[in-house]
């Protein structure tokens, strides 16, 4: 385990990150977890103290005094904790939006839910198998604190990702009960998003000879652009956007050049299917559209 030269403080481990996937993998060789909505954070409790990190390895110990002291109650000499802090809301959901808030004003809202352990007195787990640091882990946070342990979910993968897109979650993470943990991108990790339909203004069409269409889309009331979406319905209805849109030329939005783009005035709402748990459109597709006040 790495130290910094003269003193005994454990560092920061850059963290494993998970691949994309369009569907959960199969087989007993994967167990499966929510995907949380939060922000990656790795705890760290050596003989300092204990400290917090975010992904990229910013100390926001500050910003986490209530969780830094949860840590503190942890049974360990020194451990190194890999996860993700959340709040919830009132459906009992992680929710990215009060999170931001919660940081800044309601500390006590914030919980750190573990899911792996890449140190522990003194010894690197890294090499060990997934499950075995696993149970590892769930034997050390003691019930009724605000760092959790992320259980997995029973069941098989399709059957747990219907659940999970049932139940509003962002998604699920597939990992193999065997693998060592190696920082960086990983397909030992896997994450399926669940999709989500919501509504969007409609800017313009972008539209090139040999390429697909994309409806380009703001957020509604606001005005800030979040993404395109791939207009890939049935030939009536791309027809009928298409009229609609050449019926109603707009200005382009300020700052904004593209120049394939047809902009249209203000009035169309479109109906698009995205990833769940993002802040801008991902994996989007435009589903229908409608005339304001429809």
């Amino acid at each position: 385990m790495r130290k910094p030269a003269g003193g005994d403080r454990l560092s920061f481990i850059q963290p494993l990150m998970p691949t994309l996937a369009e569907k959960p993998p199969e087989g007993d060789g994967w167990l499966h977890e929510v995907k949380f909505d939060g922000y990656r954070s790795q705890i760290i409790r050596d003989a300092g103290g204990a400290r917090l990190f975010t992904r990229r390895g910013l100390d926001w110990t500050s910003k986490y005094r209530d969780l830094a002291k949860a840590a503190g109650e942890l049974d360990v000499e020194s451990a190194i904790i890999d996860g993700e802090i959340i709040v919830l809301n009132d459906a009992g959901l992680s929710d990215f939006g009060e999170l931001r808030k919660a940081i800044t004003k309601r500390q006590h809202d914030l919980y750190f839910v573990a899911f792996d352990l890449l140190h522990i007195n003194g010894h690197d787990l890294r090499d060990m198998a997934l499950q075995e640091r696993r149970d590892i882990l769930a034997g050390i946070i003691p019930p009724g604190i605000r760092i959790q342990f992320s259980q997995a979910l029973p069941g098989d993968a399709k059957a747990i990702y219907h659940l999970v897109d049932r139940a509003g979650l962002e998604g699920m993470v597939s990992k193999r009960r065997d693998s060592k943990y190696r920082s960086g991108p990983s397909t030992n990790w896997l994450k399926t998003k669940a999709f989500m339909v919501d509504e969007y203004d409609l800017l313009g069409v972008e539209r090139e000879p040999g390429k697909p269409a994309f409806a380009l889309m703001a957020e509604r009331g606001t005005g800030r652009y979040v993404g395109s979406a791939f207009i890939n319905a049935n030939r009536e209805m791309r027809e009928r956007l298409w009229k609609s849109v050449q019926e109603a030329p707009g200005p382009p939005p300020k700052g904004m050049k593209r120049p394939a783009t047809v902009w249209v005035k203000p009035g169309l709402i479109g109906r698009v299917k995205h990833l769940r748990g993002e802040e801008d459109l991902r994996h989007a597709s435009l589903q229908d559209f409608r005339e304001e006040g429809t």
